[in-house]
């Protein structure tokens, strides 16, 4: 499923471009006068709506003004079944080393979480604010997709999870998850790196080994 903010910016850059040319091959060339450079600015600001959602709001002096939780990368997540989650016989309980890609701009976020029998993909996340608080949350809904092997055992099925976030650019976190299959538990989770483009688990799982050889 193609993302809506994926979408919009394709299309505030598009009809940026498309205003701009009309524009130019209208007779209005920025460089000839003021008035003309001006009839350029609602163009300019489609392109700058983009670098803002895309890259903009983690700048630094950007960041610190909005105070928006930034949680891009992959994070190392130990999960701790309840003893009272209905686990199958046979059924990890814990705790269970898992990985977790947060892929975010500043109006989307969404999580892919691995463990060695399954993987997980948000279906809908958001960041809450509690007003007149420095403490947010990271709230999604998930859909659990076993591999082949572990289907029998462990069906495919739906949960949810809150993750308390604690200033702009934390690097641990807490949290809880429950499903529709009558599981719950708690998750801490611990940044491994920036990167969102490690595609397994095994990949994840060699990103984090050599972080914590290059920090030890």
């Amino acid at each position: 499923m193609t993302s809506p903010a994926k979408s919009i910016r394709l299309g505030a850059t598009g009809a940026s471009t498309v205003y701009g040319i009309a524009l130019y091959f209208s007779g209005l060339h920025p460089e000839q006068n003021l008035k003309h450079l001006l009839a350029y600015v609602p163009g300019v600001l489609g392109y700058l709506v983009v670098v803002f959602d895309k890259w903009a709001w983690r700048w630094p002096g950007i960041h610190r003004i909005l105070g928006h939780p930034r949680l891009d990368g992959t994070w190392r997540v130990m999960i701790t079944p309840s003893p009272e989650s209905h686990i199958p016989v046979g059924g990890n309980r814990g705790p269970i080393l898992a990985y977790l890609t947060i892929e975010q701009s500043y109006w989307t976020l969404h999580t892919t979480l691995r463990t060695a029998e399954s993987s997980s993909r948000s279906t809908s996340a958001t960041i809450e604010k509690t007003n007149g608080s420095g403490v947010s949350e990271l709230r999604y809904l998930y859909e659990n997709n076993p591999q082949a092997a572990h289907q029998a055992r462990s069906p495919r099925h739906i949960g949810a999870c809150r993750i308390e976030l604690v200033g702009r650019t934390p690097t641990s976190l807490t949290g809880g998850y429950y499903t529709d299959r009558f599981t719950a538990g708690d998750l801490e989770l611990t940044l491994v790196n920036r990167a969102t483009d490690h595609a397994t688990y095994a990949q994840s799982a060699a990103a984090d080994s050599s972080t914590a050889a290059s920090v030890g």
